[in-house]
C-alpha cells in the first residue's frame, strides 16, 4: 500500500480500498445502533463515488453518536472526509470519502429523498453485519 502525505496538514494517509472503507463505516454505524444500512456498489455507474453507504438513525444524540464515531474510527486510519453536509439538527447528513460517501438519515428524510430506489438496481455490497446475520436467520 502505498503511504501518501499531505502538504496541507502534514498527516500521514494511507490508501484503502472503496470497499475496506465501505464496510468499516458499516460496521461502525451499526456498532452505534444504526437501522437499515444499506451499501450500494456504484463502480461504472456514477462519476460521484464507487459506493454510496446509507443508514437510518432514531434520535439527534444517535446521528451525533454515529457521525463522530465514523469520523474518529476512520481518522485513526489516517482517513480523513473531503466534505461533511448537514447538521446534527438537520435530517441528513453526508460524509464523502471521496470514492466512498456515507449518508446518516433520519426516516422521515430517507424516505423523501429515496436514495434506496435510486440506487436500488446498483449491485448491494456485502456487509457482513451482525444486523444482516440476523435477518438471514429469521
Amino acid at each position: 500500500m502505498r503511504k501518501k502525505t499531505s502538504t496541507i496538514t502534514g498527516v500521514r494517509k494511507r490508501r484503502s480500498s472503496s470497499l475496506t472503507v465501505a464496510r468499516t463505516i458499516a460496521r461502525i454505524a451499526s456498532e452505534k445502533k444504526a437501522k437499515d444500512i444499506k451499501a450500494y456498489n456504484l463502480e461504472g455507474l456514477t462519476l460521484l463515488a464507487d459506493s454510496f453507504i446509507l443508514c437510518t438513525v432514531t434520535s439527534e444524540p444517535q446521528q451525533k453518536a454515529v457521525f463522530n464515531a465514523v469520523y474518529e474510527g476512520l481518522k485513526s486510519k489516517g482517513i480523513v472526509p473531503l466534505s461533511t453536509e448537514g447538521g446534527f439538527h438537520d435530517n441528513w447528513m453526508v460524509m464523502d470519502y471521496g470514492s466512498v460517501v456515507f449518508h446518516i438519515f433520519k426516516q422521515k428524510a430517507r424516505d423523501y429523498y429515496d436514495l434506496d430506489g435510486m440506487w436500488g438496481d446498483a449491485p448491494k455490497i456485502e456487509l457482513k453485519l451482525k444486523e444482516e446475520k440476523e435477518k438471514k436467520d429469521e
